[in-house]
This record gives structure tokens, sequence and C-alpha cells, in this order.
């Protein structure tokens, strides 16, 4: 079964790009965690974090390099929340790499706040 992403990508299902060119797509996330809430995906499927190989490196630098362009685009280059979420126990829902980026166009520590975890050292 092919994964929801790789249906974006290639249009078969409808969604609206924020961002795309020969290598990355963009689009909002359907279940937001903050005000921006962009998806950058790549058009080749890998499948989680984990499995990027050396082979894969030009794609890491698009997918990296997409990621300002489109903060700048939804106006929270300033200031923003870059994550990635690499299996089920790390809350990857969709088995395609994709990296979220989280935004808060007017500041928003309030908002920003509710994200926060506190950090536990092992």
């Amino acid at each position: 079964m092919e994964c929801i992403f790789c249906k974006i990508i290639s249009k078969e299902m409808p969604t609206e790009f924020v961002y795309e060119d020969d290598m990355v797509v963009a689009f909002r996330d359907i279940h937001p965690k903050a005000p921006v809430h962009i998806l950058a995906v790549p058009k080749s499927h890998i499948p989680a974090f984990n499995d990027l190989t050396p082979k894969d490196a030009p794609l890491v630098v698009a997918l990296m390099l997409a990621v300002p362009a489109v903060a700048h685009m939804a106006g929270v280059a300033d200031g923003y929340k870059i994550a990635v979420n690499v299996g089920t126990k790390g809350g990857q829902v969709v088995d395609h790499l994709h990296l979220h980026l989280l935004g808060w166009p007017d500041g928003g520590d309030e908002e920003r706040g509710k994200f926060k975890k506190e950090v536990v050292t092992v």
C-alpha cells in the first residue's frame, strides 16, 4: 500500500503545496500543533530518519534548505522549531521521512509553552 505522503506528492490526493523543488515538497499539517505547522517531505520515499544513508546526502541538504525558505514564506523566519519524529515510539505517524516546521508568528510565548517538555536526565 502506497503511503499517504507518496499519494500527496504524486497528486493523487489534493493538497496545496506551499513549497516545491526537484526533491522536496512542503504542505500544511492537517492536525496543526502551532499556528504555523508545515511538513517538509522528500519526494522520494524514505520511511524514517534512521533509514537515511550516505547516498541520501543531497536529499538531506535539499530538505534542510527548504525549511528556512518555507519559514520565510510563512512569516516565521525569525524563530521556529523543527521536529523530526522517528518511529512509533518517537511519535512518527506516517512512515515517510518528514520535518515539522512549527512557528508562532506573533511571538506566542504562552502558546509555545504548551509544547515544552521536562528534560529528564538518564
